[in-house]
């Protein structure tokens, strides 16, 4: 036999059982999309294997419109009684119901994985342990110096260095204004540009001394 022949043989036979095995109906495109990855079966080859086994009488074929459905020869399989039955669909209930625990059990174990996995390692929770302790001690280190001081500035103080500040920073902008306002009333008269009556008059502005005035 050819090695073609022999592969055709071996698809046609892999096809037989996979129907046989499954007892439920198929077209070509299902057979040939559940066994192409694991078998290599190609498409062509798996439709003639069908149509072959249909004529063979080995499958039996149903049309519907343009599909064709393909499924076991049930004559090969006993018959079962109404008892056996019941006893399978008790069974597949008792199946379903582990399957179902065996889910949940995965499910929990999922979350504490990603929980764990999220977690830090011994090492890095003991070099973070390491760091803190470093910092609390600076920062111990840091209060006992501010406790030892003897410069310390009692609220009601600092309450009036800020009223001051804001007292002068007021003043400050007022006078601004009213020498801006003062200087564009000269100007409007002035032959020649702010520059230079500001350099003839020897005013220097907080743009030149690069000071800017605080908000409040």
């Amino acid at each position: 036999m050819s090695k073609s022949k022999d592969s055709s043989a071996t698809g046609v036979c892999l096809i037989l059982d996979y129907l046989n095995e499954k007892n439920r109906p198929y077209s070509a495109q299902d057979v040939f999309t559940n066994l192409q990855k694991q078998h290599g079966l190609g498409k062509t080859a798996v439709v003639k294997a069908m149509e072959l086994l249909a004529q063979q009488g080995k499958i039996k074929e149903k049309v519907y419109g343009k599909q064709k459905i393909y499924f076991a020869d049930q004559s090969q399989f006993t018959d079962v009684s109404d008892t056996d039955l019941k006893s399978m669909d008790t069974r597949i209930s008792e199946l379903n119901a582990q399957v179902q625990a065996v889910l949940q059990s995965c499910r929990h174990l999922d979350t504490e994985l990603k929980v764990l996995n999220s977690s830090l390692t011994t090492k890095e929770i003991m070099s973070e342990i390491e760091e803190l302790t470093q910092e609390c001690a600076m920062y111990r280190d840091r209060l006992k110096k501010i406790k030892l001081a003897t410069n310390h500035v009692t609220p009601e103080e600092k309450e009036k260095v800020y009223k001051e500040q804001n007292l002068y920073i007021k003043e400050w902008r007022k006078r601004k204004r009213l020498a801006t306002d003062m200087m564009g009333a000269i100007l409007e008269g002035y032959p020649k540009s702010k520059k230079q009556f500001l350099e003839e008059v020897g005013i220097e502005t907080d743009e030149d001394c690069n000071v800017t005035m605080p908000s409040i």
